[in-house]
């Protein structure tokens, strides 16, 4: 479970005209998930997107952990000089998530046992 801040939705992006929005399987990027709970995150976030097939897809979901604030973006990218130069487009949304809790099982499982929960007043000094 995430909680969501600073959310800007798709039709508010103005950086110029974003067209439609493609289906094409995203490519993502996943930067700062190095501590054991960053990498179980970075797995649950991982298998909400399927992988693009054919490698041509245009679409990247970059999430990016700092501080415990994930940055999810959602860019297009073109290659107009070749290998060698990349134009990002934000197609959006964006915004913040801040990790809660994590349970085991599925979603739909009212009795799944918890794997981790933020708990912000935690003692850890002992």
């Amino acid at each position: 479970y995430f909680g969501l801040t600073n959310t800007v939705m798709r039709h508010d992006v103005k950086d110029q005209d974003i067209g439609t929005v493609s289906e094409a399987n995203p490519h993502l990027v996943l930067e700062n998930f190095t501590t054991p709970l960053g990498k179980r995150t970075a797995n649950i976030l991982k298998h909400l997107f399927p992988s693009p097939k054919d490698g041509k897809s245009k679409r990247v979901i970059t999430f990016a952990n700092d501080s415990d604030y994930i940055a999810m973006r959602h860019h297009t990218y073109e290659m107009p000089r070749g290998a060698s130069s990349c134009a990002l487009t934000e197609v959006g949304p964006r915004f913040e998530m801040k990790l809660y809790q994590i349970k085991l099982g599925t979603i739909d499982a009212d009795d799944a046992d918890v794997e981790w929960s933020l708990r912000p007043f935690m003692r850890s000094s002992k």
